[in-house]
């Protein structure tokens, strides 16, 4: 199945896409369809697509962001003058951070430059999105717990991602202003023939103002989805609605071709770039970046005088540093 939520006459719905046109659920969502309930089997009029604007097919109830994609890991390297390699602790496990769950848009909507940045970027990547709570999963038993794929764009503020980064925090606010899902939730079915030795084997192509930049394919992850939901589930929940991104893709955004053929190969995204995203067998997305707001001023760290204590001995002097034992 290939399932929508969509704005049309008012209203929000969710749908079952067939071909060019979506077909209204009688009741319930996304979720409630998946499940087969009675309830939420198509019902009303079916609409085409061109007569409705497409939100996220679904609100996450968290968002994981993993880095599967080695030679993305090692473009990225590149730009920040690491050496061009992926960091051998990279290779032990899929690693992830969470963004935002409210910062999700639609296919085709607009994009505004997040608050004080001047280096905006794009990723490519695939998303999968957990339709069954699992705890301590192996990758064989993660594999009942995934709904379906969608196209994901992790929007970057590379100006503010490196500057929170530097005080060993992040990638928080440099991400978390937009992210794009769709244009469908696809379920797994639909991409068996795409299947090869536990990964899909979709093309996936990104363009800034229909020039194309970057190409790879998702059976280039380093782990499979599998693989991800299982480590998220470690000592953990996944739960209906998480959403698992697989990284951005080799050469899926401009950090990585700025650390492989210098920044002239193409500056950050301006308001009127429009950055569109294909992957084979889950369709395209398109999104036009605008203006945004100027940010709201915070002052800066207000420097304090204080005392340093050290565990059962007197007070140490003003600034000094506690004692390392041996």
């Amino acid at each position: 199945m290939r399932l929508a939520t969509y704005h049309h006459a008012g209203r929000t719905r969710h749908g079952l896409v067939t071909g060019e046109m979506v077909q209204p659920i009688a009741a319930g969502d996304i979720w409630a369809l998946l499940r087969g309930e009675e309830a939420a089997r198509p019902g009303g009029d079916p609409v085409a697509l061109s007569e409705v604007e497409l939100g996220p097919p679904v609100q996450p109830a968290t968002f994981r962001d993993f880095m599967t994609f080695e030679q993305h890991v090692e473009g990225t390297s590149k730009a920040m003058h690491d050496g061009g390699e992926a960091p051998a602790p990279w290779y032990q496990a899929p690693a992830f951070y969470f963004s935002s769950p409210y910062s999700m848009l639609g296919a085709f909507a607009d994009v505004p430059v997040p608050p004080g940045c001047h280096v905006f970027d794009f990723e490519l990547e695939v998303a999968a999105v957990i339709g069954r709570a699992g705890r301590d999963l192996t990758p064989e038993q993660a594999a009942s717990h995934i709904a379906g794929y969608t196209i994901l764009n992790d929007w970057s503020a590379r100006d503010i991602q490196r500057q929170e980064m530097a005080v060993k925090l992040g990638p928080v606010k440099g991400k978390d202003s937009a992210t794009t899902m769709g244009p469908y939730l696809v379920t797994p079915d639909e991409l068996a023939e795409f299947r090869r030795d536990g990964f899909y084997d979709l093309e996936l192509e990104v363009s800034v103002n229909d020039v194309v930049l970057g190409r790879d394919s998702l059976a280039n992850m380093a782990w499979s989805f599998e693989e991800m939901v299982a480590y998220a589930s470690r000592g953990s929940w996944v739960m209906p609605g998480d959403v698992l991104g697989s990284g951005t893709c080799g050469t899926g955004c401009l950090v990585e071709l700025w650390g492989r053929f210098g920044e002239a190969a193409h500056r950050p995204l301006l308001p009127g770039d429009r950055v569109t995203m294909s992957a084979q067998g889950l369709g395209r997305i398109s999104n036009q970046v605008v203006a945004g707001t100027e940010p709201v001023p915070i002052p800066a760290a207000r420097r304090r005088s204080y005392q340093v204590y050290q565990v059962g001995v007197a007070a140490a002097p003003t600034g000094s540093t506690i004692a390392q034992r041996p």
